[in-house]
């Protein structure tokens, strides 16, 4: 909606009707396609001045073939739909699950080495689709790669609303006492850091750019911070993290085994998330795409809290 509230002539693709009805009523084209249909995301590209490619298949479990048809194939036609229509600039969000290696990093660049395996599908696809990404980009595509922490704020269904509904029914589990320090991003940083994508520099372009809110926070705060603001009594549950590792574990295998089961409660992704310590440092977006981050963690967690109580729920 910002680019619509800046004079942008906006197109939307997506899957989703609902949504796409939402948007049409706002004054926004939308385009009712997968990014898997080739023809449909290239005549969603055609008189397009930018692309902005934050569609995936994002959740920790899964088919690797559907992960890598939709996280890979589709930005390989997102990337094909740009150059056929001359689309002048191409915005990826990835993610900095590509970091995760099992173990604490604090203050990760963008240069530093990444896992030798990356740890689960969604990783590795993300990871190979930046590669397609960066060979357009080598033939000619201008563009550059976002790389997102945890995105929170008004229309969240991921981050803060899982902990919400544990919360409610058994508690928010916590490793180390939830000292466990992390990053997270305001929605509109990250909208803030896609137009600075659009206005960088020619020497900006062809890279990868950590963003986060700059506030490295520990997790037993942040929620501390979220509940009061909700006038909700924080529950929580101090779990072994070996423990909850074998058990993540053994639901894996189980699910494998039995795929018609679906998602398993547990993943040794989403479990080991909650353990170890994953910081960004973001001087490179800083220095290059000249992103400051706006919007506070506090103002950020009002924001999601107003929105929590009068319509998330």
């Amino acid at each position: 909606m910002r680019l619509s509230q800046l004079g942008w002539n906006v197109t939307g693709l997506g899957r989703n009707e609902a949504v796409g009805a939402r948007l049409e009523a706002a004054g926004v084209r939308f385009v009712q396609a997968d990014l898997r249909d080739a023809a449909a995301v290239a005549r969603a590209c055609a008189g397009q001045d930018a692309v902005f490619h934050c569609g995936a298949l994002s959740t920790p479990w899964g088919d690797y073939r559907e992960f890598q048809a939709v996280n890979v194939g589709g930005t390989r036609n997102v990337v094909d739909g740009c150059r056929k229509h001359g689309v002048q600039r191409l915005i990826h969000v990835s993610t900095p699950s590509i970091y995760f290696d099992y173990k604490d990093r604090i203050g990760i660049r963008e240069s530093d080495a990444l896992p030798a395996k990356p740890v689960n599908a969604y990783a590795a696809t993300k990871l190979q689709a930046e590669h397609v990404v960066q060979e357009a980009f080598a033939q000619g595509l201008a563009g550059l790669i976002l790389r997102p922490r945890a995105i929170f704020g008004p229309l969240d269904q991921a981050v803060f609303p899982r902990l919400m509904r544990a919360n409610e029914s058994q508690g928010v589990p916590l490793f180390r006492a939830g000292n466990v320090a992390l990053d997270l991003t305001y929605v509109d940083n990250v909208v803030d850091a896609m137009l600075l994508g659009w206005e960088a520099p020619q020497e900006a372009l062809g890279l990868a750019y950590n963003i986060s809110n700059g506030e490295p926070v520990m997790l037993r705060d942040v929620l501390n911070e979220l509940f009061a603001m909700m006038g909700t009594e924080l529950r929580t549950r101090a779990i072994p993290y070996s423990v909850a590792y074998s058990a993540a574990a053994l639901m894996e295998w189980s699910h494998r085994l039995l795929p018609k089961l679906g998602e398993p409660p547990l993943t040794r992704y989403s479990v080991s998330v909650l353990a170890y310590h994953q910081t960004l440092d973001i001087t490179l977006a800083r220095e290059l795409l000249g992103y400051d981050p706006r919007i506070g963690l506090s103002d950020g967690l009002k924001a999601f809290a107003e929105w929590w109580r009068t319509k998330g729920r």
